[in-house]
């Protein structure tokens, strides 16, 4: 089956991940687009990414990533960016986690929600997904659906029923693209922000060639220059 455009008749979008820089590594260059568009798109990042550089204190780790997650939103036209605190590194599927999502959604409204890949291997590479990112994918969905039932959690405030569908990045099985050929500048502004996490992994990566690399393939797949791609769920 053809891949499809993502739709672009919404006004809203939630954009919710376990770590800052989950949505730079190729999400970022569609939100640009988005915002371009004068689409309001929020950011929740479910913990503050404190457990995520070796050999720093997680009290100093925390601050930074959420300091460089805000300029990093900065680059694609993000002005909100929503941290939940949930610990970086523990997170657990289960109602903590989506009474947690589920309050973003009631607050922030959105038409549309967007993750990141929650399968147990990034594809045919075999290489473990991150336990954080399971657990947020699937709590995500789920949350969708609590966020809009009046008797689940009814202290998170008035039920939100506006969201339809949810989208997932960096699925093995996509089913819509976003042409990104003229904001992936900005998807690679927006990564490189995140200069500290990037220095802490301690290996020779580039932003700049891999984000252009895996938007060159996602063109191939969607007849373009330029494509990030997405799995749709309805919800």
């Amino acid at each position: 089956m053809a891949l499809q455009p993502f739709p672009e008749d919404w006004q809203r979008a939630a954009c919710v991940v376990a770590h800052p820089d989950d949505l730079e590594y190729g999400a970022a260059s569609a939100v640009a687009r988005w915002t371009d568009q004068g689409k309001e798109v929020a950011y929740v990042m479910v913990t503050s990414g404190e457990a995520g550089i070796e050999g720093m204190e997680p009290a100093k780790v925390g601050p930074l990533r959420e300091e460089e997650e805000r300029a990093s939103a900065a680059q694609v036209g993000v002005r909100t960016v929503r941290f939940l605190g949930l610990p970086d590194g523990l997170l657990e599927p289960g109602l903590n986690l989506r009474r947690a999502i589920a309050g973003a959604f009631r607050e922030l409204k959105p038409d549309v929600v967007v993750t990141m890949n929650f399968a147990l291997t990034w594809g045919d590479s075999g290489s473990v997904n991150h336990a954080d990112h399971r657990a947020v994918g699937e709590a995500t969905l789920d949350a969708c659906r609590d966020a809009a039932n009046s008797w689940v959690w009814p202290e998170l405030g008035p039920r939100w029923a506006g969201v339809k569908e949810a989208y997932v990045a960096a699925d093995e099985n996509p089913t819509h693209f976003v042409d990104v050929g003229t904001t992936i500048d900005r998807g690679v502004a927006s990564l490189k922000e995140h200069r500290q996490y990037i220095e802490g992994l301690g290996t020779d990566f580039d932003p700049d060639r891999f984000l252009r690399e895996m938007a060159q393939f996602g063109g191939i797949a969607a007849g373009c220059e330029a494509a990030v791609l997405f799995r749709r769920y309805r919800v």
